[in-house]
C-alpha cells in the first residue's frame, strides 16, 4: 500500500525542520559539545511523524546547514561544522529519527499483543519514552565514535566530554518529547 504525502504531512515535516533550526539557537556552550534543544526536537519529530517523514525533515535541516544557513548549534553552518568533531551527532539525527519512529510503532504493536492491560495511555507513554531513550543511545554511539576519531581521543575521554554530562538532561528531554507528542497527537486528531 503506497502512502502519498498530503499537504498536512508536508506542513508537519516543514514545521519540524523549522523547529529543529530554531532549537539549535538555544545553545549553552559547555565545552566541545553544547547543550541545545535539538535532541528534544529530534525526539518530537520522530514521535509525531512517520519514519520517512522524520528522515526527510532532518535531512532538510542538515542540507540547510550544509549550504551555509546558520542552523547548527550556536548559529553555525557549513561543511566544516558538519564534518567537524560534533558533526557525528548531527549525522546521527538522520539515523535516529526514523529509527525512533519505527520503534514507537513496533513497540506499540508488541505491547498491545502481550499486554492484558486496557490502559493504552500508559502503554503509549512507555513505548514513546523507550523509543526515544533507544534513539538517544544511537545518537550517543554514532556521535561519540565520530568525535573519538576526529579528535583522536580515547573512548573514555570522549564519553567524559560528549556523553556523561548530558545523560540526565537528555532523559528529561525524552520525557518532555513524549508529553508534547501526546498533546500534539490529541490536538491534531481534532
Amino acid at each position: 500500500m503506497k502512502k502519498h504525502l498530503t499537504v498536512q504531512n508536508i506542513t508537519k515535516m516543514a514545521l519540524m525542520a523549522a523547529l529543529l533550526c530554531m532549537a539549535a539557537y538555544i545553545s549553552i556552550p559547555i565545552g566541545s559539545v553544547p547543550i541545545t534543544l535539538q535532541t528534544l526536537i529530534i525526539n518530537l519529530t520522530a514521535l509525531i511523524l512517520a519514519p520517512f517523514e522524520s528522515f526527510f525533515a532532518v535531512l532538510v535541516y542538515i542540507l540547510l546547514g550544509l549550504v551555509g544557513l546558520p542552523v547548527f548549534a550556536g548559529g553555525t553552518a557549513g561543511p566544516g561544522k558538519l564534518f567537524g568533531p560534533t558533526g557525528g551527532y548531527i549525522l546521527a539525527f538522520l539515523i535516529s529519527a526514523p529509527i525512533i519512529s519505527i520503534l514507537k510503532e513496533s513497540l506499540l504493536k508488541f505491547f498491545e499483543k502481550i499486554s492484558k492491560s486496557n490502559n493504552k495511555k500508559i502503554m503509549r507513554i512507555t513505548c514513546y519514552i523507550l523509543s526515544t531513550v533507544i534513539g538517544m543511545i544511537i545518537m550517543y554511539a554514532i556521535g561519540t565514535v565520530y568525535m573519538k576519531y576526529m579528535l583522536d581521543q580515547t573512548l573514555m575521554e570522549t564519553l567524559a566530554v560528549a556523553v556523561i554530562p548530558f545523560i540526565g538532561l537528555d532523559l528529561i528531554k525524552c520525557i518532555l518529547a513524549t508529553i508534547i507528542a501526546l498533546i500534539l497527537e490529541k490536538a491534531l486528531k481534532r
